[in-house]
């Protein structure tokens, strides 16, 4: 009798629905969400272990807070609210990866979404968008997951039509 040696499987890259189906998993541990500490002036963060090697975000939102204009680069990802609501805006042209710093944009590539606790939506590479809690008295709480880990994070400051690069973020400028 022979006996192969056991060979682990390669672990699969996660897909924009599995990191989806990750971030409403988690956002429905409500032991996990209510351990998360908040701050009544600032965004507060816990690292999490997501699926296959992914990045993982448990975030709290204080009433009038938002990330700005970014983009996540060549990560795609998935974010779902765990409580309170947020709003994401965001352009729906893809714009170009690098080798620019002004940019005038179309009228029309525009879109708002309101997410409520339990909602969320998943992403592809370079997507622009800012999420804001507009609440003025409710923290909101959401989870997020990126594959690849973020390599970096563009940030945009955005007049009318015109968005404007300001500068890149690292990793180790977050972590």
């Amino acid at each position: 009798m022979s006996v192969s040696p056991s060979v682990s499987a390669p672990v699969s890259t996660p897909t924009q629905a599995e990191l989806l189906d990750y971030v409403r998993r988690i956002a429905a541990d409500a032991e996990l969400i209510s351990s998360l500490p908040l701050d009544p002036e600032g965004r507060t963060w816990v690292r999490l272990e997501g699926p296959g090697g992914s990045e993982a975000w448990l975030i709290g939102w204080p009433p009038g807070t938002g990330t700005g204009w970014h983009d996540h680069a060549e990560s795609v990802g998935a974010f779902t609210t765990a409580s309170g609501e947020l709003k994401e805006n965001s352009l729906t042209a893809r714009l170009p990866a690098d080798g620019w710093k002004t940019l005038e944009l179309t009228e029309g590539i525009d879109r708002e979404r309101r997410l409520p606790a339990g909602k969320g939506r998943s992403f592809g590479q370079h997507h622009v968008h800012e999420v804001l809690n507009e609440s003025p008295d409710v923290h909101a709480i959401s989870v997020h997951a990126y594959y690849p880990p973020l390599p970096q994070i563009r940030r945009y400051s955005r007049t009318g039509q015109v968005l404007r690069l300001e500068h890149v973020e690292r990793p180790e400028d977050w972590q």
